[in-house]
């Protein structure tokens, strides 16, 4: 009977000591929960977003920037000053620039993307992400990647002017690249490739857990990566009970809502390396965009503070 309860004494000392680890692992974690509202179906304005996200308990709100670059110096700053009343800091803000498509839709954006830039430099915003498409109908491997590489170069100077990095989100869900004549990079490892030749130092990734998982990338390969080497993250799931090729991108889960992707370990490799940034839900979830605006970032924000409670 004393070795029983010696053995039993034991393991829950064990067990306590894991759940210790585990809560001084999220509590040590760097990375911010963030609310995104477009991406969960909420129409906000910033101040809107701003509220929203203090209220739910989220850390970091995504910045407009077609908002803050119509402010002033002073009223940059007077949001910048809001948003640290309630405690919070900046996600990531969405490139205005349309690089994807013809050399005159890029030129206009290029040319317009200084003053977005200056705007979201005087509300103290320094992150900005894009998204990649894995292909296309005219554009061969090769081609692609001299045309983005050129693109990108050029608008990640002029971010660089702002203090602004540029995290750029490969896509790797099967379906989207089935339906393109010509394959392109969609894969963590391609995108640090094109990177390279980019060749800007403010230029990094936009990691979804949603296209890790699609892609068949590892934590080995999120653990290469340096924290200064990251943008912003995206956390979601999968639907269960579908192939991996069938998967649609359109059609998401928040996180931990099925377990089909391991959301452990992809925060788990993220916060061994100090990710500081932005983590954000982004669905894509007909039900969810369907909630209230305040269902919906009660949902978010649940579904992240469970996430991060899974980091070891």
């Amino acid at each position: 009977m004393q070795r029983r309860r010696f053995i039993r004494s034991l393991t829950l000392v064990s067990l306590a000591a894991s759940a210790s680890f585990r809560s001084f692992a999220a509590s040590a974690r760097k990375m911010t929960m963030c609310l995104s509202p477009g991406s969960i179906g909420v129409s906000a304005d910033q101040a809107k977003a701003i509220d929203l996200a203090q209220r739910h308990g989220f850390e970091s709100v995504e910045p407009n920037s077609q908002y803050l670059a119509g402010l002033s110096a002073a009223q940059g700053q007077e949001v910048l000053a809001q948003l640290k009343a309630k405690g919070l800091v900046w996600g990531c803000a969405g490139l205005p620039v349309e690089f994807r498509r013809t050399p005159e839709s890029f030129q206009q954006g290029l040319t317009a993307l200084p003053k977005v830039a200056q705007g979201l430099q005087q509300a103290g915003v320094v992150r900005v992400g894009t998204w990649l498409m894995p292909g296309d109908q005219k554009l061969t491997y090769r081609a692609n990647t001299q045309q983005h590489a050129q693109r990108l170069r050029e608008v990640a100077k002029v971010l660089a002017d702002h203090g602004q990095r540029l995290g750029l989100e490969y896509v790797g869900t099967p379906s989207v690249r089935a339906g393109l004549r010509f394959p392109f990079l969609h894969t963590l490892q391609e995108t640090k490739e094109l990177i390279e030749e980019i060749g800007q130092p403010n230029v990094g990734v936009v990691l979804d857990s949603w296209h890790w998982h699609m892609a068949g990338d590892t934590a080995e390969d999120l653990a290469a990566l340096r924290n200064e080497q990251i943008i912003s993250v995206d956390l979601n799931d999968a639907p269960a009970g579908v192939a991996l090729e069938k998967q649609q991108d359109g059609q998401r889960e928040l996180p931990c809502a099925t377990g089909v992707i391991d959301v452990a370990a992809f925060l788990s490799a993220l916060n061994r390396i100090g990710y500081d940034g932005p983590v954000r839900v982004e669905p894509f979830n007909k039900r969810v965009n369907q909630m209230s605006a305040e269902d919906a970032c009660a949902a978010a924000a649940a579904s992240l503070k469970k996430a991060m409670a899974l980091i070891a």
